[in-house]
């Protein structure tokens, strides 16, 4: 049985990216949505899957370990992306876990996970994090470190999905997201991993391909 809140939040969050494609002039479709699952129990996900959502987000490989495969057996056709932070040492679990990752931002990395690859035969889609704001505390390369580490991708044959951004807090984020945007054309990718529960109408409207969305699909976390 399909969960009326969950059935009913999904509808608003669809109804509100679809809003902000058409005033960009952008087909709904090309915005793929990333419910953000972590620390959610599988009691409120499933609900979610009823409603027709396919694309889950976690941070963290041991709790994706814990809650997915179970899931994805149960469910076909389920894309799991991971948000989070990758350590190096957990490259070969996350490549057999995830069918994209969002948080590729070293080229320790980009090494660990082309011997992850090799190993496994599996590609997950890759996406590139910058730290857009320059922020210290937070992932990402910096911008200038950009088009070296997108070069070790290339050789290292890592499938470049595109840009993944998370702009500074409590500050308008549509500059950082026009400034991702411009770095993805610059760079000559495609993908664009922006936006969160309280600003993805406006990713969506500066090209956002992915929006990564917890709070207005799950509500608050107790």
């Amino acid at each position: 049985m399909i969960d009326a809140s969950a059935s009913e939040r999904i509808e608003a969050v669809r109804a509100a990216i679809a809003g902000a494609a058409k005033i960009a002039g952008r087909q709904p479709a090309a915005v793929t949505l990333v419910a953000v699952s972590k620390t959610q129990p599988v009691e409120a996900i499933v609900p979610l899957i009823a409603a027709g959502q396919r694309d889950f987000g976690e941070n963290r490989v041991q709790e994706a370990r814990d809650k997915w495969p179970a899931l994805k057996a149960a469910h076909p056709g389920l894309r799991l992306h991971l948000v989070g932070q990758l350590q190096s040492n957990k490259a070969e679990e996350a490549v057999r876990l995830f069918d994209a990752i969002h948080s590729l931002d070293r080229e320790s990395l980009v090494a660990a996970l082309g011997r992850a690859m090799a190993k496994t035969g599996r590609r997950p889609d890759c996406f590139v994090q910058v730290n857009i704001g320059e922020e210290p505390q937070k992932g990402g390369c910096a911008i200038a470190e950009l088009p070296a580490l997108l070069d070790r991708c290339r050789e290292a044959e890592i499938p470049v999905a595109g840009l993944m951004c998370i702009p500074p807090a409590e500050v308008e984020a549509a500059p950082y997201f026009a400034l991702l945007a411009k770095l993805a054309r610059r760079h000559d990718v495609t993908g664009l991993s922006m936006g969160m529960s309280a600003d993805y109408e406006s990713a969506v409207m500066l090209g956002a391909t992915h929006v990564r969305v917890g709070t207005a699909l799950f509500g608050i976390r107790r």
